[in-house]
């Protein structure tokens, strides 16, 4: 397995790859969903509050995640890890664990403070991501699932409570998606 930084060649497979992967898992209506943020997050979010990785097995990608810049008010540098998609028959082999290390080693070599999720504890956990509340570090939107929200330092702080508000890029700026 190979793990890299995406080129935009590669876009369309990525795409393709968000859209499958959570049609199969939640539904048609989800993976449309998801493969519509990934478009608007690959297009319209600037080089700088944008990462993002992909897994490939020979010449066939078979996972990507992306993270992009999570702004608060403070001095910290963060970045929120969403999504992440593993192709249905790779699944269950660490392919997602990989890449997301892979992901957060890169984004401490370029400083990254902290890096935030919403997701399933049972599986973020696994990786070193604690659970955190909204009073503790509030999400740009309200959470429709709180206990998802996670984060880990990727410095040799540990978590700290940040005042104050957050926002995301535009893409995520859509209720619905929280």
């Amino acid at each position: 397995m190979y793990y890299s930084i995406y080129e935009t060649s590669q876009s369309e497979t990525i795409i393709e790859l968000f859209t499958q992967t959570f049609s199969d898992s939640e539904g048609q209506n989800e993976g449309k969903v998801i493969g519509q943020l990934v478009s608007e997050l690959l297009a319209s979010t600037k080089n700088e509050d944008l990462f993002t990785f992909v897994a490939r097995d020979e010449n066939e990608i078979v996972g990507s995640i992306l993270f992009t810049r999570l702004t608060f008010e403070s001095d910290k540098t963060a970045f929120l890890l969403a999504p992440v998609a593993v192709s249905t028959k790779s699944q269950g082999k660490g392919i997602g664990q990989a890449l997301i290390k892979t992901g957060l080693d890169t984004l401490k070599q370029h400083g990254v403070d902290l890096v935030f999720t919403y997701g399933d504890p049972s599986f973020y956990t696994k990786i070193g991501f604690e659970r955190i509340t909204e009073q503790e570090f509030k999400a740009p939107l309200p959470l429709s699932y709180p206990h998802g929200w996670m984060a880990q330092s990727l410095t040799e702080q540990p978590l700290a409570a940040i005042a104050g508000s957050s926002s995301c890029v535009e893409a995520f700026n859509k209720p619905e998606l929280w």
